[in-house]
């Protein structure tokens, strides 16, 4: 995906093409931002627009640029994972990338001239997951980058990498996408109906990653959780409340996977709480994120007067920033079906 079909981030990308056109583009460079918001794919864009063979200019773009078009052989091959020049590495099953995949695939490759293109690029996905001393190993390289060759650190993490690597590298924030953004992207390329996308995008947490996942059935299973809670939890008497929140944590433990299916829960149980307000203050039913399973909203409504949703959504949204600070599951689980 070229630079100029990569959704969000506007400010970014114009940067990014910008150097490239200028033949500016600092040769080490930090992605960092949330998961799923696209840094792996600009940083491909990025690797196209470098070596692409019939370059055009960004769209709408103030000053020289440059990007990928999308079509000729380098940009295809870039794309597919196949081009010489081009260099992805990503964690092996231990979940780590060790010191000896950094000196194979990055540092001796990066001592030769491109062997087609303009640059050669290496992106390092997950940079998180490097073991420190393949963060040594890479230090001297960061710093000193080979004529002709580009590195592109890929995190979500960034405080998890040395900070002797953060200062090596020109660091880029990428933030959240926007729902509208997402709901258009899920529409146009991936075939969501109006209504699939207005429900993913709003419980996506701006991740156009994590409102893929809709596709899978995790979104909808991660409603379905939701909802058990919110009618456990509406009558306000003790038992139910934490018979909910047993149920609102089954099937997760504390690994990082399970939290994450924990966070889409939670982000589904703040979805319908949004739904519940505007049905509450009378709103547009069209703005429902979950219009699909109005009647279920519709039932919940009496328990849930405006008060009692804003104070719960306060309380999911907390809730979701312990989570990331690693709280424990299941004290996260109890303490949000106490609050709401």
């Amino acid at each position: 995906m070229p630079l100029q079909d990569v959704r969000g981030h506007r400010r970014l990308l114009e940067l990014l093409a910008g150097a490239v056109g200028r033949n500016a583009l600092p040769p080490s460079l930090l992605f960092d931002g949330p998961e799923g918001v696209g840094k792996r794919t600009t940083a491909v864009a990025v690797a196209q627009a470098l070596n692409c063979t019939q370059p055009i200019p960004f769209p709408g773009a103030r000053e020289e640029s440059r990007a990928g078009c999308g079509r000729c052989p380098a940009c295809r091959r870039i794309a597919r994972g196949a081009h010489p020049d081009v260099v992805v590495v990503s964690p092996e099953a231990s979940g780590s990338i060790k010191t000896e995949t950094i000196r194979d695939e990055v540092l001796q490759p990066s001592a030769y001239r491109p062997f087609e293109g303009r640059w050669r690029v290496f992106i390092v996905d997950e940079a998180d997951a490097l073991v420190p001393n393949a963060q040594d190993a890479l230090l001297k390289t960061l710093e000193e980058p080979p004529p002709g060759s580009i590195f592109i650190l890929v995190t979500s993490i960034a405080d998890a990498l040395l900070p002797t690597v953060r200062s090596r590298c020109y660091r880029l924030r990428f933030g959240r996408v926007s729902e509208a953004e997402i709901a258009r992207v899920l529409r146009e390329h991936h075939r969501f109906s109006a209504a699939d996308a207005r429900a993913a995008s709003v419980m996506a947490d701006g991740s156009i990653g994590r409102a893929l996942a809709a596709q899978e059935g995790e979104l909808a299973a991660a409603r379905e959780v939701a909802a058990a809670l919110l009618r456990s939890v509406a009558p306000g008497r003790l038992p139910q409340r934490l018979e909910g929140a047993k149920a609102f944590v089954a099937g997760t433990r504390a690994a990082a996977a399970d939290r994450a299916t924990l966070a889409d829960r939670l982000r589904a149980v703040s979805s319908m709480l949004r739904d519940l307000g505007i049905l509450a203050s009378r709103a547009e039913h069209g703005l429902l994120a979950n219009a699909d399973i109005q009647e279920q909203l519709d039932a919940l409504l009496p328990a849930f007067a405006a008060d009692r949703v804003l104070r719960a959504f306060s309380s999911v949204d907390r809730a979701l920033s312990a989570l990331e600070r690693n709280a424990s599951p299941k004290i996260v689980a109890d303490w949000v079906a106490l609050e709401i």
